[in-house]
């Protein structure tokens, strides 16, 4: 048995252990055959054992500077929602993965899943890296959230909702076979709606890549005219902490997607092992291949590194102990780490997709 094998099995054996009868048999399959599909979503479904590796493949980010960090981070892990004023906001949205670790290793994940998913040439491994390593540094001296009702006019451009998207939306969501959710989870989604009292009804949900297998509910109800939606997904600590044999259940994704620098989701909370949200048109994460937004491009790529310092300052100030640690790096770290860490996924994804 290989090693990546001998991981997946020890992983998903926990994930038995934390979840127990909630484990959602069919979705792991699922995530098995999404696996095989290119290097990039290989990379999205397998953070334990990047978590596991990263640091014999790339030993010099060891020492870099620890902040509370996104951990599986990627290009895809990117959307909009709607902020307490109802002002659209685009960045970091999924933090189920979320642990103290050192900082290089968000931007070095992030450069290395441009570098998998630009496997026809479109973008080189050089600009991807500078894109990202330049919008970080801007992010470090200026940190701001990325608010795209004034500012931000060619991100808003490429993300504003069309009708056609919108239909997709709700067409989806009435279309998802309805089924009754655990009481705790229908209890959950009850509390998360507009108003106590709604009639509502729950499905399952399947999406994500890496969280397949955890159980995902929706609550959808009629409210003031129109449908509102409410997703429940089950929180576990964080495959970084799983890596280092760290004990316990602290969940960590709430301290960032509240972070001082964000515009925050009033939605988005973390409550008795599970993460709840809202989900609409506007609440969500953009997925290039069905949107038809192209996320390997200089002005996007960079500002996923100004996003990934809002992120990383938002708890904690850490900034001078992060401007310390890249002055110290010799030009070029961030291409050759991101390189070295794409191909080793890379090589475990060729034998997966072999087996």
């Amino acid at each position: 048995m290989s090693g990546f094998a001998k991981s997946l099995q020890a992983y998903e054996a926990w994930l038995d252990r934390q979840l127990g009868r909630q484990v959602v048999k069919a979705d792991i399959g699922r995530k098995h055959a999404k696996m095989g599909a290119s290097p990039f979503v290989f990379l999205r479904g397998t953070y334990w054992r990047w978590a596991e590796t990263i640091l014999e493949v790339c030993p010099d980010l060891a020492g870099a500077a620890d902040v509370l960090a996104v951990g599986d981070i990627h290009l895809e892990n990117f959307g909009t929602w709607r902020d307490g004023d109802g002002r659209l906001v685009w960045g970091v949205n999924d933090f189920d993965e979320a642990a103290r670790m050192p900082y290089a290793l968000d931007l070095v994940r992030l450069a290395a899943s441009g570098v998998l998913a630009s496997q026809n040439g479109s973008i080189s491994a050089a600009t991807i890296c500078r894109a990202v390593l330049e919008g970080y540094r801007l992010g470090l001296g200026a940190p701001q959230a990325i608010v795209l009702d004034r500012d931000w006019a060619w991100l808003r451009e490429l993300l504003v909702v069309s009708d056609r998207q919108r239909e997709r939306f709700w067409s989806k969501i009435e279309a998802t076979r309805r089924a009754p959710a655990p009481p705790r989870y229908r209890r959950a989604l009850a509390a998360a709606m507009p108003e106590r009292g709604l009639k509502m009804w729950t499905a399952r949900r399947v999406a994500g890549t890496g969280s397949l297998g955890r159980p995902r509910w929706i609550g959808v109800a009629d409210w003031q005219g129109a449908p509102v939606v409410r997703e429940a997904k089950a929180a576990l600590p964080s495959g970084w902490e799983l890596a280092r044999g760290r004990s316990g259940r602290v969940i960590r994704c709430a301290e960032l997607a509240g972070g001082r620098y964000r515009a925050r989701d009033p939605w988005y909370r973390v409550e008795e092992g599970m993460i709840l949200r809202r989900l609409s048109p506007n609440n969500r994460k953009v997925e290039a291949e069905k949107e038809g937004v192209s996320l390997l491009t200089h002005d996007m790529l960079h500002a996923m590194g100004l996003e990934l310092a809002n992120v990383h300052l938002g708890a904690g100030d850490r900034r001078d102990a992060i401007l310390r640690d890249l002055a110290s790096r010799k030009a070029g770290w961030l291409l050759a780490d991101a390189k070295r860490a794409a191909a080793a996924v890379a090589a475990e994804f060729e034998a997966w997709k072999a087996r």
